[in-house]
């Protein structure tokens, strides 16, 4: 069944690239051993850099289990993830991810992410792309009123 879902992933990247929607990758997400949301790579032609195709499959699978955590979840994708995809399968909890490619196979495609990893590792005055602090005092106020709520949901 595990190779099933994958081969799935794979044939869809492959149909997402012929089809001219946007690169070659694909995911799904599965829980009790069903597909609950399927994801392509849609940069492109949604004018969406955020669109790669784990986060549609996370998106789509939080719609149709009307959650916003998929720990009960596996994601099944033609390729590893980038660091934003790795940060939303963080933030979602997904159980486990099962990946295809890898980021060196992805680099060799054209489709090189090293530069972001380095970037993160980086104090934020060190980054490639300016990054300047600004009224730090008065975001705390936002901070205090998440803290304050007693209706948030914890996540």
């Amino acid at each position: 069944m595990v190779e099933a879902f994958m081969q799935e992933a794979v044939e869809m990247a492959i149909e997402n690239v012929r089809a001219g929607r946007g690169g070659p990758f694909a995911a799904l997400v599965v829980k009790d051993g069903e597909i609950v949301a399927r994801g392509t790579n849609l940069v492109t032609s949604s004018q969406d850099p955020t669109a790669h195709a784990e986060v549609v499959a996370i998106r789509r699978a939080c719609r149709s289990l009307n959650t916003f955590q998929l720990d009960d979840c596996d994601l099944y994708t033609s390729c590893e993830p980038c660091p934003m995809c790795l940060g939303a399968i963080y933030w979602a909890r997904l159980h486990r991810v099962f990946y295809a490619g890898t980021r060196e196979d992805a680099a060799a495609a054209g489709f090189d992410d090293h530069f972001i990893y380095d970037e993160i590792a980086l104090s934020p005055a060190d980054r490639h792309i300016t990054m300047i602090p600004l009224m730090r005092d008065e975001a705390q106020r936002a901070f205090d009123a998440w803290t304050n709520h007693e209706g948030r949901i914890e996540y």
